[in-house]
């Protein structure tokens, strides 16, 4: 999907895996393919639907000798279910692996595309006395702009001005009660990082997938 998005997460692969030469490094067979059709105009019913092409690169990945397959679009995962039924090997869950990272009692603010927002597939993971707090409207809009924005994210900007914008977001947040963040686009965290956020603790979806995905390999090793 995005190949920024795709590239972030090969690199978290390699971060996270436990190596002193080359060898000790994991097979990695990635299918990046940006043609899919974008899953929040989807979600909004102002798009394509992504799975016809979800479940062909799945299908690819299994046919070239995948394991298992992690996807790095957090929207993404509201087809996940569907997109499943086309291979027979697993695909891991971003969203819930990272919600099962939240301590009960928690309060956390997620910062998302609308899709992901208007899913709720991060508050349907939630543990009982987990709270999955969202931005306002106003505040929703800064995000979205900062991510599909003619000078955003996926238009291949990063800098301050964006981040500077998402670190509004997240003061807003934050006067909500919420103790840390989760970045619900992949792509935030080319602009928004957790030095930004001194007193929140920044969530990385990416990361926790990328760290499943590495234990679950060396235990198929």
């Amino acid at each position: 999907m995005g190949p920024e998005a795709t590239r972030e997460c090969f690199d978290s692969v390699i971060k996270h895996t436990p190596a002193k030469k080359d060898q000790d490094h994991l097979q990695v067979i990635i299918d990046n393919n940006p043609q899919i059709p974008d899953r929040t105009e989807a979600i909004l019913g102002e798009g394509k639907s992504p799975v016809p092409l979800l479940r062909r690169s799945a299908r690819r990945l299994e046919k070239a000798g995948a394991d298992f397959i992690i996807m790095p679009c957090n929207t993404a995962h509201y087809f996940v279910d569907e997109v499943r039924k086309s291979v027979d090997i697993p695909i891991l869950d971003m969203v819930k692996a990272t919600v099962n990272k939240l301590s009960p009692g928690s309060k956390t603010g997620l910062m998302a595309t609308t899709g992901t927002i208007k899913t709720s597939i991060y508050q349907e993971y939630a543990q009982k006395g987990v709270d999955i707090i969202t931005p306002s409207e106003r505040y929703q809009e800064i995000v979205m702009k900062v991510i599909y924005g003619k000078n955003g994210i996926k238009a291949g900007y990063k800098n301050e001005r964006l981040k500077k914008k998402l670190k509004v977001v997240a003061k807003h947040l934050k006067e909500k009660g919420v103790k840390s963040i989760i970045a619900g686009c992949t792509e935030i965290r080319l602009v928004l990082n957790q030095a930004d956020l001194s007193d929140l603790d920044l969530i990385t979806p990416i990361d926790v997938i990328a760290k499943k995905a590495v234990s679950r390999a060396k235990r198929e090793d």
